[in-house]
């Protein structure tokens, strides 16, 4: 029986050697004095959900027209009112109503949709609504997303922590054989990953009895990134730098 192949090595930093001068007498192109060191480096981040969508549902079914319609239109602004007084601004919520006549009876419906961008006002407000509404309203458990622009910042951050990882890494490099690092030559982004972000519920037969932060666990998103770079080597680094 053979045995086992080695494991690859991967290599992250491979230092240039100073390109041969021309021979005396020839023609060309200058030798250039720089010499390179090609490095590779990653990042991973994670980013909680930004935002979370809360729908509440109520109903009235009555005899008489006005008094479904009253019984309701009473809950929606109380609600509105402890939102309003726990910071929600007026166009982070939205009212769905719906009129209906069932056999010898009215019956109105409505939905409110509130999207918070603090989870214990969130909390607050929910509670207080079990609180003093009790069965007359139905909250559903909130649902955690992420804004585009709370994405695009992970996405940012994520490519920045991978390029000044890989910077880390080519001084790391330079100082173990006492060159100095220079600029950047080229910074090349090689791959970047997505996943996590989201709560399907109807995937998960458990999601109704997930806590808060399991629910927030779920919904964080996480990137990565990878990165190839050349630096420029400026030569010995200086001792007396080195010291301090």
């Amino acid at each position: 029986m053979a045995p086992p192949a080695p494991p690859l090595s991967r290599v992250f930093a491979e230092l240039d050697p100073a390109p041969s001068p021309l021979p005396e007498g020839r023609v060309g192109l200058p030798a250039l004095s720089e010499r390179e060191v090609h490095v590779s480096g990653s990042a991973e981040l994670s980013a909680r959900p930004d935002r979370a969508r809360v729908s509440l549902r109520l109903s009235s079914r009555k005899e008489a027209a006005a008094a479904a319609r009253s019984s309701v239109s009473r809950r929606l602004q109380y609600i509105a009112h402890i939102a309003r007084l726990r910071g929600v601004p007026e166009e982070n919520m939205t009212v769905t109503e719906d009129f209906s006549r069932v056999e010898n009876t009215y019956q109105m419906e409505a939905e409110v949709c509130i999207i918070f961008s603090d989870f214990g006002k969130m909390q607050d407000v929910c509670n207080l609504l079990i609180e003093k509404l009790g069965t007359s309203v139905t909250i559903s458990p909130p649902h955690f997303y992420h804004t585009p622009e709370a994405t695009d910042t992970l996405r940012r951050q994520v490519c920045i922590t991978a390029v000044g990882n890989t910077r880390r890494k080519a001084q790391e490099v330079c100082r173990l054989f006492g060159q100095a690092l220079g600029k950047p030559l080229l910074i090349k982004e090689e791959e970047t990953k997505e996943w996590g972000g989201h709560i399907d519920s109807h995937l998960s037969h458990s999601a109704d009895s997930q806590t808060l932060q399991e629910r927030i666990q779920n919904a964080t998103a996480y990137a990565s990134c990878r990165v190839f770079a050349v630096f420029e080597i400026k030569g010995k680094e200086n001792r007396r730098n080195k010291l301090l």
